[in-house]
């Protein structure tokens, strides 16, 4: 069926939500429009569903939910598991409720009990409640840190983790199968309530998993010898952070922070910020202005969902610099082995787990303490597969896992990024090094110092649309082509292409495999040490591209990058832009 043909269908639908059938009816002269939302079904991938809320195939609404939950619940039958039961959470975007009890009432009509949270919940409290409650799988409905325009469906499997690719392709296979999503049928809310299918949440899973929290606390003396002195600004960036992060801070000792009071409530419009993402400078700028004046120690700050968090320190000049997710997944390392060290309580098979876009500080400073390293593909949930095969195998123990988009885990009952974890071992951090007469900006310069001034960025291309996808396509057909010899100066000593699971030295011809599972992505690293990789967002029309170098010097690292990123973006374009 063509993309005309689909919006007819919906169009003519007699029970269409009259809210969608306002917005079609205002796009029915610009094809265009009906083309970029019937075009294609939103797809579903390992991180389930992620996109524009509106009306169309290539939407996020109450049918495309409604399609992809009857795809999870024929999977959950077919697994046969015996323990047929979904937790859902949702945090505070337009529709996250109503997406919320629409996959419940799905589920609840194939004969599946829904544990739905009734209030706003951060993901990890999600990742937590499955484990917790012994459910088969686990849906939240976010975003994360898009624009307030976008929504999301995540969906997680029953070690807590996000669903990785093997499940993720059966799931998809189910949806596929479901040719009409304004047919699939769920439940009245009160036949699923009268039936035991459709189970409210209260606060005692958050208590379980503040008490579980809790014991991640490496020095509960640093804290109550610092804890007055030490004045933190908390943002929760209007999402879902608040509550849970508030509460354990105060739990475990911590009796000065303040939260930012324009951006404390849940809000869907995100009414302070452009993007509600502590990857942006900007988010943090209402929560620096309120450190500024009441002389802050630290600014924290967690997303929407509360899975990813940022810091903000002082400098030498009085002015806060926000550090880069990678900075602070070394401080955490360092601090973490440090402590652990000291009470000797540093497993002989410990392992910290990163993605391959992430820094290699954090693995120069975990050998220095004798600690291994795993690299996997870039996203969380290889990082929470990993963790589950630990447990399996007795192969390691898990001691931490971070990648470079601000995403943190410490204490392993949760199975994702996790601030709320991430804010208590900063919070730690800080006042540890309060005591020592430094903060974590003058800890930072130290470890660069010892291990090399180690400098990332990240430049995101941003490619909407049919148009775009093709455009995303032929840059990296290129560059699978010609693979380059020298980049900035420096030659290539590894080309390693996720795709075709080969990674080649190009002075010698060799290959040998990656060793990680296939995915669209290229990784190229230098004689230097210095590394860029390409790939396509998971989760936006976006390509982005990664780097990172070593320097002897501050300003040698920004030459090197600035050097590296100049050649590899002017490469790109050309692909991007070039007539064919």
């Amino acid at each position: 069926m063509g993309y005309l043909e689909k919006f007819i269908e919906w169009f003519e639908y007699p029970q269409l939500d009259l809210e969608l059938k306002k917005e079609l009816k205002e796009i029915v002269e610009n094809r265009a429009q009906i083309e970029d939302r019937f075009y294609k079904d939103l797809e579903f991938g390992t991180g389930g569903l992620r996109g524009v809320i509106g009306a169309g195939t290539n939407r996020m609404n109450i049918y495309t939910v409604r399609k992809a939950t009857q795809g999870l619940a024929n999977f959950i039958k077919k697994a046969g598991l015996g323990n047929n039961q979904v937790v859902i959470a949702y945090d505070s975007r337009y529709k996250s409720a109503e997406f919320a009890l629409a996959s419940a009432l799905v589920l609840a009509k194939n004969g599946i009990k829904a544990y739905v949270f009734k209030n706003l919940t951060p993901t990890p409290l999600l990742s937590f409640a499955v484990r917790e409650l012994q459910a088969i799988a686990g849906i939240v409905i976010t975003a994360s840190h898009n624009p307030k325009e976008y929504n999301g469906f995540k969906v997680y499997w029953s070690d807590g983790g996000q669903i990785t690719d093997k499940i993720a392709n059966a799931i998809t296979a189910e949806i596929n199968q479901i040719n009409n999503e304004l047919a699939v049928e769920f439940m009245e809310k009160y036949e699923a309530e009268e039936k035991g299918l459709l189970n409210w949440l209260d606060e005692e899973v958050l208590n379980s998993y503040l008490e579980k929290t809790k014991n991640i606390v490496l020095r509960y003396d640093v804290i109550h010898e610092a804890s007055k002195d030490l004045k933190i600004v908390y943002t929760p960036l209007h999402g879902t952070g608040n509550t849970p992060v508030t509460r354990l801070l105060k739990e475990v000792g911590f009796s000065n922070v303040i939260v930012v009071p324009e951006q404390a409530e849940p809000d869907p419009d995100f009414s302070t910020v452009k993007y509600p993402n502590p990857e942006e400078h900007a988010a943090f700028q209402l929560a620096i202005n309120l450190a500024d004046e009441i002389k802050a120690d630290i600014v924290m700050g967690t997303d929407p969902d509360a899975d990813r968090m940022g810091v903000a320190v002082k400098d030498k000049n009085g002015e806060y610099i926000i550090l880069t997710g990678n900075q602070l997944g070394a401080l955490m390392i360092d601090y973490i082995l440090k402590m652990r060290k000291d009470k000797n309580t540093i497993p002989p098979n410990g392992v910290i787990v990163k993605t391959i876009v992430t820094s290699e500080m954090g693995v120069m400073i975990a050998k220095e303490y004798g600690v291994g390293y795993i690299d996997v593909l870039t996203g969380f949930k290889y990082i929470g597969e990993k963790i589950k095969e630990f447990h399996h195998d007795k192969s390691h123990t898990f001691l931490f896992g971070y990648e470079e988009s601000y995403g943190f885990l410490i204490g392993d009952h949760v199975r994702d990024k996790d601030a709320i974890q991430a804010c208590l071992v900063v919070a730690e951090m800080a006042a540890y090094y309060k005591l020592q007469g430094i903060n974590l900006l003058d800890r930072l310069n130290q470890l660069f110092k010892e291990f090399g001034y180690f400098q990332e960025d990240l430049l995101s291309i941003t490619l909407k649309g049919i148009e775009g996808q093709e455009k995303i396509k032929r840059a990296l057909d290129d560059w699978r082509e010609v693979i380059p010899k020298n980049i900035g100066g420096k030659k290539v000593v590894s080309a390693r292409d996720y795709l075709n699971e080969t990674n080649m030295n190009p002075l010698t011809g060799k290959i040998k495999p990656t060793g990680l599972p296939r995915a669209n992505v290229l990784h190229y690293t230098l004689e230097d040490r210095s590394w860029f990789c390409i790939r396509p967002s998971g989760t936006e029309p976006k390509l982005k591209i990664y780097f990172g170098v070593v320097g002897e010097s501050k300003s040698n690292a920004e030459e090197k990058l600035a050097r590296i990123k100049a050649e590899v973006k002017a490469k790109v374009e050309a692909s991007i832009y070039c007539e064919r």
